[in-house]
């Protein structure tokens, strides 16, 4: 038997993010400090193949908030638009708010906890991580293509997107 040729994903990345000021507005100078570390982290390293697109690219993508749902903006560099697709937060509102209650609990026992307590709190916090990776890749299915690292980057950055410091 011989293996299906590999697809070439060189083109299928993301090479710039831009947030929508107008539905998601500024913060303050720590919270866009964790926005631009999880934009600089989701370009550095991704896969990300709008379905139909494949292989066209490289991408940009601009993230709004519209109403009760996450707008992803996706076009070329060269700014030609591939598609819009709007994604509702609702199957996020559990995960986030769970996963900032764990945050909390870990930095809080960064101070005073045991190591094997660290541990087990980050282990939880991680564990949350992936859930919301995992949805959001569920969520992204027949849209955009994205490998789990990808997803882990870009629920990283709509966490970020919710925290109000």
């Amino acid at each position: 038997m011989t293996k299906p040729p590999e697809q070439d994903d060189s083109n299928n990345r993301i090479v710039a993010v831009t947030l929508d000021e107008d539905s998601i507005g500024r913060s303050g100078p720590d919270i866009e400090h964790e926005r631009a570390i999880a934009i600089y982290d989701l370009i550095e390293q991704n896969l990300f193949a709008p379905d139909g697109a494949d292989g066209q690219g490289p991408f940009t993508l601009h993230i709004g908030i519209t109403g009760n749902r996450l707008m992803f903006d996706i076009r070329r560099e060269d700014g030609t638009p591939v598609v819009a697709h709007l994604l509702s937060l609702t199957p996020f509102r559990r995960i986030v708010k769970d996963y900032f209650m764990i945050c909390d609990s870990y930095y809080q026992a960064i101070r005073t906890a045991t190591p094997d307590k660290i541990e087990a709190i980050d282990m939880g916090r991680r564990g949350i991580h992936d859930e919301g990776s995992r949805t959001l890749q569920e969520r992204l299915k027949g849209k955009v293509r994205v490998d789990f690292e990808t997803s882990r980057r870009l629920f990283t950055l709509i966490t970020v997107l919710h925290w109000k410091g």
